[in-house]
């Protein structure tokens, strides 16, 4: 059950907080029910589960999905702690190339959802951090495409200052040369539209 659904600095990121029932043995806490996240205009259903494992400084991003292939994610921390960031690349939207930063961890409880349109980054802050993500929309190689984590236009605050990264996220681009193909669309924030053809 979700207690509270909080909506960040960029109001289509949303702060999941569910009700956890403890006692001795640990606790049992539901993440992901459909109709409440429904409710709440989370498209449904998740089509794909990735789950992750990373030791202290590892920095996995900033990652994302063209359409027609855009995905949502919902991110969870099952052990560890992270620091959680997502980036508005919808061209037209009021918080272009802002970002948004969360700290989760196996402690917290918390979930974040992060719709498409968006650029997903987090950094490891404890050793064996594993972290859940949900998808809307299945993996797809032809469509997937990256924004460099320091870019300097975008600003990220991150926890730390060298942190490990694949050659590939290393050599992510910067936002001026990204493939970029989300539009706003004002009437409705969390609909995209394609800029250009598919690829």
């Amino acid at each position: 059950m979700i207690l509270r659904a909080r909506p960040l600095k960029i109001a289509d990121v949303l702060l999941l907080e569910s009700l956890a029932f403890r006692d001795e043995r640990g606790f049992l806490m539901e993440i992901h029910r459909g109709s409440e996240l429904s409710e709440l205009g989370i498209p449904q259903p998740f089509v794909q589960v990735n789950l992750s494992c990373s030791a202290r400084g590892v920095l996995r991003g900033m990652h994302y999905q063209n359409p027609p292939a855009a995905q949502g994610k919902l991110v969870h921390v099952t052990q560890g702690q992270i620091f959680d960031v997502a980036v508005d690349l919808r061209r037209g939207s009021p918080t272009y190339a802002n970002w948004v930063g969360r700290m989760l961890s196996d402690r917290t409880l918390q979930s974040l959802y992060i719709p498409p349109g968006f650029a997903h980054g987090f950094c490891a802050l404890e050793e064996h951090t594993q972290v859940i993500y949900w998808m809307t929309c299945e993996y797809s190689p032809d469509h997937e495409a990256g924004l460099l984590w320091n870019d300097e236009t975008v600003g990220v605050r991150w926890p730390l200052r060298r942190p490990t990264l694949s050659n590939r996220d290393a050599n992510l681009p910067l936002l001026h040369k990204a493939d970029i193909r989300f539009v706003y669309q004002q009437d409705d924030p969390r609909s995209l539209s394609m800029d250009g053809g598919d690829s």
